[in-house]
């Protein structure tokens, strides 16, 4: 079977170890690398309280050119002041001269894990040789560098599309970690995407600002905006196409840049902490963009909507309710809700329907509420991909730090 994971784009190569950051000796230092320097663009948390890693990866973006990224998991280096800066640096400096790089202005550094902890740079000084010897472009090395990002996360979250652009096949694959502290307001909390498209650095902040608001910050798990989210995308060109720029080629890469962003945004979500059921919920017939944007995350962050959810109960006055208090505008009389395809209320009154069928539709694996604010026909749209909210989310985050 061929590779998928994100080494199976050309000219990029990955790997991760455990350095001993980690107590339970899973991974926790990854590097992804691109044989030649890559046109290169990325998005960071909006949160005021930042990890080092930001400060540090904000300045190295600016040149629109990287050749690696190195992560660590575990540890956030978040609130470490000077310190933490000087340790994001170094690890920027060892990974350039380990590989051979003269600037290092093209090495971008992130930390994920717990806030408040000064990274353990003995290891990782030792441990960032060891990680770049080990970089190959074996399906094996792409699911080992997806592993070695996680934090709460269960699994990991990959995915991969291809696209043929002026007769060359193009290749656009990511991963990311998400499961807690995750209401983006730009990205996740750490998403990497290669591709080995030819493409004008202008058009590839463009392309990537329009997917991630599509995507990634459509996402919420418990409306808590982390400190380290990045979202950083490659393109080196060796799949030899003409650099795209604009029109149908354009719109075909990011269609399939899209994709990848919308089934890792989908994982997140799904493997949300404690969750046990990914839950898209879509706002309908608002009168703008905003009120939409409003309802759905009303709907999405409400404790009692996912609570419901959880537990399969039909109480879908929840999500009326949360709109209702939204902020959006909301035409009672003319407004709507489903749970799946099943209408439960409708022109301000609920209909003759079998709550056991809407029970039932609650309980699945995948569930879909739809909220019509009755403001316009079509009306404005906005969707969000959330998760339930179950005991076991309790449980992990009282136990997260002990």
């Amino acid at each position: 079977m061929a590779n998928t994971t994100i080494t199976s784009v050309k000219g990029f190569r990955a790997a991760a170890i455990h350095c001993g950051i980690k107590k339970n000796g899973k991974p926790d230092l990854a590097a992804l690398v691109s044989d030649v320097p890559a046109t290169a663009a990325a998005v960071f948390t909006t949160n005021k309280v930042v990890g080092a890693p930001i400060l540090v990866g904000r300045e190295h973006i600016k040149s629109g050119i990287l050749r690696a990224c190195i992560i660590n998991s575990g540890c956030s280096n978040v609130c470490t002041g000077k310190r933490g800066v000087d340790d994001a640096f170094e690890m920027c400096e060892i990974s350039a001269a380990t590989l051979g790089e003269s600037n290092l202005t093209r090495i971008l550094p992130s930390s994920t894990g717990v806030i408040g902890r000064f990274l353990p740079m003995d290891k990782i000084r030792a441990g960032i040789p060891q990680v770049i010897a080990a970089l190959s472009n074996s399906e094996e090395a792409g699911h080992a560098f997806s592993h070695g990002i996680l934090t709460t996360d269960l699994v990991p979250k990959t995915a991969r599309e291809t696209v043929t652009i002026n007769g060359k096949k193009v290749t656009i694959a990511g991963c990311c970690k998400g499961s807690g502290m995750i209401a983006p307001n730009m990205a996740t909390m750490l998403a990497f995407v290669a591709t080995d498209a030819a493409i004008d650095r202008t058009a590839l902040r463009t392309v990537m600002s329009d997917v991630t608001n599509g995507t990634f910050n459509c996402v919420t798990v418990d409306q808590h905006t982390s400190t380290s989210d990045t979202f950083a995308l490659l393109a080196n060109g060796l799949a030899g196409n003409k650099t795209i720029r604009s029109g149908g080629d354009l719109n075909k890469f990011a269609q399939a840049l899209y994709n990848v962003c919308d089934s890792l945004a989908q994982q997140i979500a799904r493997d949300g902490e404690g969750a046990t059921k990914l839950v898209t919920v879509l706002v309908t017939g608002a009168a703008n963009d905003s009120d939409a944007k409003k309802g759905a995350e009303a709907i999405a962050n409400s404790a009692l909507c996912k609570t419901a959810i959880h537990g399969g109960d039909p109480n879908w006055g929840r999500f009326v309710s949360a709109a209702g208090y939204s902020g959006a505008a909301m035409n009672v009389e003319k407004s709507a809700c489903k749970v799946g395809k099943i209408t439960v209320f409708k022109n301000g009154r609920p209909t003759d329907i079998d709550l056991k069928g809407v029970e039932h539709a609650m309980k699945q694996k995948d569930v879909l509420i739809t909220v019509d604010l009755g403001m316009k026909k079509p009306g404005a749209v906005y969707r969000v991909y959330t998760c339930d909210l179950s005991r076991e989310y309790i449980a992990i985050n009282a136990d997260y730090t002990t």
